[in-house]
């Protein structure tokens, strides 16, 4: 008989934190969730469980063919329901592979990619290449109908402008302000792409039938350009460290719209647009001041 999964604290406590009472029962079924599919599936743990802030994951292997697998678990909620359906979509183009989804739990079998990630890649405008050519590759295909679009989320973001009262140094209120105003003028093209939404280094892992493949999507329909700020944020310090960061980051920038061939003007209004969304997040929790990954990329694309 199997020892039952052992649910790390640090995924406890970030789901009583975010889901309150749902997210405390929700891990406590965990175990329970885990055995069951491990039964269904024909699959034997095969080493230490690994978690994020939103999944526990599960490094298995499956007892009728031997095929290394990863059993990833997490609790359905608006970002996660359109995983397992931009997965198959892509079919492992550029995107770790789905081999197999419970729809009544959320729960995926996907390929087993290894533990390393363009985080671990010393040169960052090399990471930085490999993220821009997933991002092309993948905004490729066409989004499913099912998902979230981005002239929905555009749309709301603009309704909750208000919440940007909360900033309290006037020019942080105009820097997303004029971020407001570019999302304003390209919201009535918002584009019909696949997107990933997440994509970053440390989500992007190495695999076999690929150097390089994407996971955890957190998927939606819309334009590429939306996908760049994540990427341009990664090492920040690498940036503010430089002798002149805002050129560093326009070298970024120039580089992924390069690579993904994507309009440059299109680019930086739907990069404001992300940032302010990142604003409204912030500030209906609680912050008041702008964070300079906010400041500065917003000077970095306006600057001539």
């Amino acid at each position: 008989m199997r020892a039952p999964i052992e649910v790390p604290a640090g995924l406890a406590a970030t789901y009583a934190a975010y889901h309150g009472a749902p997210g405390a029962a929700w891990i406590a079924a965990l175990p329970r969730l885990a055995a069951t599919l491990l039964e269904r599936w024909d699959l034997r743990p095969d080493g230490p469980a690994a978690h994020g802030v939103c999944a526990l994951v599960l490094p298995v292997v499956r007892t009728t063919d031997g095929t290394p697998a990863a059993l990833k678990l997490q609790m359905v909620d608006e970002e996660t329901a359109g995983e397992s359906l931009a997965l198959t979509t892509w079919a492992g183009r550029g995107a770790v592979r789905l081999l197999a989804h419970d729809p009544a739990s959320g729960a995926m079998l996907l390929e087993r990619l290894a533990p390393r990630s363009l985080e671990d890649v010393p040169d960052d405008l090399a990471a930085l290449e490999v993220l821009s050519g997933l991002l092309a590759r993948l905004a490729t295909v066409p989004a499913p109908p099912g998902l979230r679009t981005l002239a929905g989320i555009g749309a709301r973001m603009l309704e909750r402008t208000p919440a940007l009262a909360a900033y309290r140094d006037p020019a942080d209120r105009a820097l997303y302000a004029d971020c407001a105003a570019a999302l304003r003028e390209v919201l009535p093209e918002p584009g019909g792409s696949l997107l990933h939404w997440d994509l970053h280094y440390a989500n992007v892992l190495a695999g076999e039938r690929e150097p390089w493949l994407a996971i955890d999507p957190k998927p939606l329909a819309g334009d590429p350009c939306f996908d760049l700020f994540p990427a341009l944020r990664n090492r920040f310090t690498e940036i503010t460290a430089a002798p002149d960061p805002r050129r560093a980051l326009r070298r970024r920038f120039d580089l992924m719209t390069a690579t993904a061939a994507l309009d440059r003007d299109r680019a930086v209004a739907w990069t404001l647009a992300r940032i302010l969304q990142d604003a409204l997040w912030a500030a209906e929790s609680g912050t008041t001041t702008a964070p300079p990954t906010h400041t500065l990329t917003h000077a970095a694309l306006h600057a001539p």
